[in-house]
């Protein structure tokens, strides 16, 4: 039995302007958690503002190898990384309240 190609990687635009990468089977309800306070520590301090990125199509060990990967990048890389034809979201697509 193989592992579902179900996960995707995010990047998520804080109120701080600093980028926070996860990963997760269900934007939305992942998207909602962060929003609520109920997600990561990361946003004990900040807000998030919008989903800048997505990728989908991995495995939970292929979105967790990525995420490790965007993690590690610069600033500066990531926001070609969000520029790129490979973001398979546009940036005024999701909208955090």
């Amino acid at each position: 039995m193989g592992e579902t190609m179900s996960w995707c990687v995010y990047i998520i635009l804080c109120t701080d302007d600093s980028l926070y990468t996860g990963i997760t089977t269900n934007i939305q309800a992942r998207l909602s958690q962060h929003a609520n306070q109920r997600g990561a520590k990361y946003f004990r301090g900040r807000k998030p503002r919008r989903i800048v990125y997505l990728e989908t199509g991995h495995t939970r060990s292929s979105a967790s190898e990525r995420e490790a990967q965007i993690k590690k990048m610069p600033r500066a890389q990531k926001c070609r990384l969000i520029a790129s034809r490979i973001n398979q979201i546009s940036i005024t697509d999701q909208q955090l309240g």
